[in-house]
């Protein structure tokens, strides 16, 4: 563990944050503190039982008054609000990064806030189950996933940061925010209003067509139920805050629709079988990058 963070606060326990206190508590160094809160008591009655954190703090001043690194684990929505809260009580030389899924947004709430002496820098790890809360979270969560970092120009913080990722399992990149939110919308965003959308109009359907659905399902519905199944506050917020992205995916993958449709109404096998091919070498490719 890098010791140059010898004070480290999470803000938000969810799988995330609750999955960094637990990657952290492995690691057994004995100098390395960390300073939890939630703003639901709940979360933060839950962690100090489970003692993945060496303070639970009722107030999130006291979280992040001592740190030398904050993380924000919380729903993008919120970061406005949190960094506002925060921004007082940071110490000096503080780095504080985030583990948000829209970056643009990001930027825009919380780096207003930040202090001249304080460094944020924006990241967002790329892992997560379908499961929310403190109870979801596990040590080897970021274990080989990525973890995507914004900055224009490497610093002796960010080269910190890079470090503390890399011992929490990660690979880490560095992306600028636009090209960030545009491979999150193909790669996230839109499978998941994908899957949303398709498990809606299961939904609907007539009670006894619906209820055969939910009976037979295949492994291809259930694999869009489990992605429907995650955190709806989250993914509410990560479509307001990344629209623009979303939208552009979005009309790219009707566009692709409608070239489906046209062939699957002329019976045109020999289009179908090659675009199915081509997805196919693509699924392989993903398996081969061990990101399964």
């Amino acid at each position: 563990m890098d010791l140059n963070f010898k004070k480290i606060s999470i803000i938000g326990l969810g799988l995330i944050g609750t999955s960094i206190l637990h990657a952290i508590k492995d690691k057994k160094e004995d100098e390395l503190v960390t300073f939890a809160y939630d703003i639901n008591p709940e979360h933060r009655k839950i962690v100090l039982q489970m003692k993945i954190a060496t303070f639970v703090c009722e107030d999130i001043k006291d979280a992040v008054r001592e740190a030398d690194l904050v993380i924000l684990a919380v729903p993008v929505g919120s970061m406005k609000t949190v960094a506002n809260l925060i921004a007082p009580f940071l110490k000096k030389n503080t780095v504080v990064t985030d583990t948000g899924s829209t970056k643009g947004s990001v930027v825009n709430d919380v780096y207003p806030y930040m202090p001249d002496n304080v460094y944020f820098i924006p990241s967002h790890p790329l892992a997560g189950t379908e499961y929310s809360g403190p109870k979801s979270g596990f040590s080897s969560l970021f274990k080989n996933r990525y973890w995507l970092i914004v900055y224009d120009k490497k610093t002796y913080e960010t080269k910190k940061l890079i470090n503390f990722f890399q011992t929490l399992g990660s690979f880490v990149e560095i992306v600028n925010t636009e090209y960030h939110d545009k491979i999150l919308a193909i790669t996230s965003h839109l499978p998941h209003l994908i899957a949303y959308t398709i498990v809606g109009t299961a939904s609907d359907l007539e009670t006894d067509l619906k209820n055969d659905v939910i009976k037979f399902s295949a492994s291809g519905f259930r694999d869009f139920t489990r992605i429907a199944s995650s955190d709806p506050i989250m993914w509410r917020d990560v479509f307001l805050n990344n629209s623009d992205a979303v939208l552009e995916m979005l009309q790219r993958f009707n566009e692709d629709l409608s070239d489906l449709q046209k062939a699957i109404r002329k019976k045109d096998g020999v289009k179908l079988h090659s675009f199915f091919s081509r997805t196919r070498s693509i699924r392989k490719k993903i398996i081969d990058a061990g990101q399964i």
